[in-house]
């Protein structure tokens, strides 16, 4: 009887403290304090608070007004004995400071927390934001106005010392920002770095940027690490005053024409926490006035750089073979193997190395012998962003397919590219290989994609001769089955012309066939994009949407690389009467590609948008 008793009582104790837990599970919360209504210009404290201790997993969304700092993490605990019981608790709060910016309703969205194992959130708060009337706004000014003399009225020292100092305030010589670049006489197409820094003698606990500069007549390639968390900081003396300096954003420019062009200003944000003094009350504790106990203050400031000038060189004129490299660059490359047989594939590849403007390089043009099928090459890149530009591999393989057995000889290939620091062109050669084609299988089933070379390399049947050609009724003289067979071999005969002709037309129109393959060859940069999309790889995302959109705008209108730009592009489209939605459709994608990997907010979001509209503009150009 006993040991049910004792059975009972434990499981009405397992209960019990299974209850508890779920109703600490259940009661847990994120709470919010925020003020209902706030004056437009006003700065704000949002607090989420959570009983346990926790991690901020998601901020909120925020809509009508801007966040300027958070969030800042503070922990609470308490204990206290009751009948001899020991009790404690534990609590977490993020705060942020916000802007309101514009009159009328805001929203401050749901934040999620994890604590204690669990996921929480909070419940979306709205506020009203007024515009203050002229007199409200009059009567702030004048509020302001005597806190700040106040600031600055000498009140009596105990010590008999000297004034207290001025507050700390903020001007054009202690906070600034600038742009430079590493060589303002380029030439057409070589790499210039552009760095945009902040300068500043007060500190800065937040940095954000606004704009990005246009740059129009550049290809432009970010260097900033998108992994690192903070921005690089230095020293520098500049007219013998001491700053520190953080690295906002570092850049590589190709100029891709020549004669003045202009990089614009950058607007950024920055948050400086400004030394404020502490009122005098004439006590004891202005033995405290020490900056060691001033209170700093967050005050946002917007800075800009400034407009530079870059004058371009050109290129002088170009020798044959030149495909638009400008660097330092060394090439290898040759078949991958000198012997095969006959409709088997071998490659040609050529592999170009160094730094300067890789991505921006075309194909060179191979001559192979008449009797390959020669696809057009594919195209890998393999490049390094560091501080000191673009460096890396651009490979080109081209698969072909010999017919006929033989004895072949691929040519040399001259690569010719720009040197700008020896101001000439440098040639660099891949000597001339063999490949010896034998026999391929008669029965051979290999097939091509082009109708026109596998007619043009099929053998004429043997033709069995007959010793009659009679007429369907077995008559004299010449049947109606010899009229046939002749026809046939005239039409088969004119075809074969026809096809033969039109191949060679269509070789000889280079610009129709680059128009022809660019939608081919977007459409497969674009699905490179996806793969990169969906693994989250942003710097792969948009190198494969630039080439996409790029190399479809130049292979559609028959643009050179070279001379591509959105200026360009725009000259183009009007030249040759696009109509004007389709127009402003193409520019604009372009300008949100420039602009979106640098944008604020979900990184994710952006680039399936910048996907979407890419897919887009390409599917409306065929």
């Amino acid at each position: 009887m006993r040991n049910e008793k004792h059975i009972c009582m434990k499981r009405i104790l397992t209960l019990s403290i299974c209850l508890a837990a779920v109703w600490v599970a259940l009661g847990q919360s994120l709470s919010v304090q925020a003020p209902k209504s706030v004056y437009v210009g006003d700065q704000f404290t949002v607090r989420f608070t959570v009983d346990d201790r926790g991690q901020l997993t998601r901020e909120p969304e925020l809509t009508g007004v801007r966040k300027l700092q958070g969030p800042n993490t503070s922990s609470q605990s308490s204990m206290s004995w009751v009948n001899g019981k020991t009790t404690s608790s534990t609590s977490t709060s993020f705060s942020f400071v916000m802007l309101a910016e514009e009159e009328g309703e805001a929203t401050i969205g749901a934040a999620t927390c994890r604590a204690n194992g669990k996921e929480v959130s909070s419940q979306p708060v709205r506020l009203t934001i007024i515009k203050p009337t002229a007199a409200q706004q009059a009567q702030r000014q004048q509020q302001q106005a005597q806190r700040q003399q106040q600031r600055q009225r000498q009140a009596y020292d105990p010590w008999g010392n000297s004034p207290q100092p001025a507050q700390q305030e903020i001007t054009e010589k202690n906070l600034f920002a600038r742009a430079s670049v590493s060589n303002s006489h380029p030439y057409q197409g070589q790499q210039v770095i552009v760095t945009y820094k902040v300068y500043t003698q007060v500190p800065i606990s937040q940095y954000g940027i606004d704009k990005l500069p246009g740059n129009r007549g550049f290809w432009t390639e970010d260097l900033t690490d998108p992994n690192m968390s903070q921005v690089k900081r230095t020293e520098e003396v500049i007219d013998g005053e001491v700053y520190q300096v953080a690295e906002i954003r570092r850049g590589a420019l190709f100029a891709q024409e020549s004669g003045q062009l202009t990089i614009e200003p950058m607007d950024m944000t920055v948050l400086a926490m400004v030394q404020r003094q502490r009122r005098r009350t004439g006590s004891v504790l202005d033995l405290f006035d020490d900056a060691f106990f001033s209170i700093r203050e967050a005050v946002e400031r917007t800075l800009s750089t400034r407009r530079l000038t870059i004058n371009v060189k050109p290129l002088p004129p170009a020798p044959e073979g030149f495909t638009g490299g400008v660097g330092t660059f060394d090439v290898k490359g040759g078949l991958s193997l000198t012997e095969v047989k006959a409709n088997e594939a071998v490659s040609y590849r050529l592999t170009i190395n160094g730094s300067g403007n890789l991505m921006l390089i075309n194909a060179p043009e191979m001559e192979f012998p008449a009797s390959f099928e020669v696809y057009d090459p594919q195209v890998e890149d393999n490049l390094r962003r560091s501080d000191n530009g673009i460096s890396g591999t651009r490979t080109y393989e081209w698969v072909l397919i010999p017919r006929a057995q033989g004895s072949y000889t691929i040519p040399e290939l001259h690569f010719v590219y720009f040197d700008p620091a020896a101001g000439r062109y440098v040639t660099k050669t891949i000597a001339a290989q063999q490949l010896e084609v034998a026999k391929g299988d008669p029965h051979s089933t290999t097939t091509t994609a082009k109708d026109d070379v596998r007619l043009l390399n099929s053998d004429i049947n043997y033709i069995h001769p007959i010793s009659r050609l009679g007429s369907a009724n077995d008559g004299e003289g010449l049947g109606w089955l010899f009229w046939v067979a002749l026809g046939a071999v005239i039409v088969a005969t004119g075809t074969a012309c026809l096809l033969l002709r039109r191949k060679a037309t269509r070789q000889q129109d280079e610009v129709g066939t680059r128009q022809r393959r660019a939608l081919r060859i977007a459409r497969k940069r674009l699905h490179q994009a996806e793969a990169h999309l969906k693994a989250g790889d942003q710097g792969a995302f948009y190198e494969a949407i630039y080439r996409a959109i790029w190399g479809c705008l130049s292979d559609k209108y028959n643009i050179e690389l070279a001379r591509l730009s959105r200026e360009s592009v725009a000259e183009c489209l009007q030249s040759k009467q696009v109509p004007q939605q389709q127009q402003d459709h193409i520019m604009r994608v372009l300008e949100d590609v420039d602009f979106a990997r640098f944008a604020p907010g979900d990184a994710h979001k952006q680039m399936q948008r910048i996907y979407d509209e890419a897919l887009q503009m390409i599917v409306s150009l065929s």
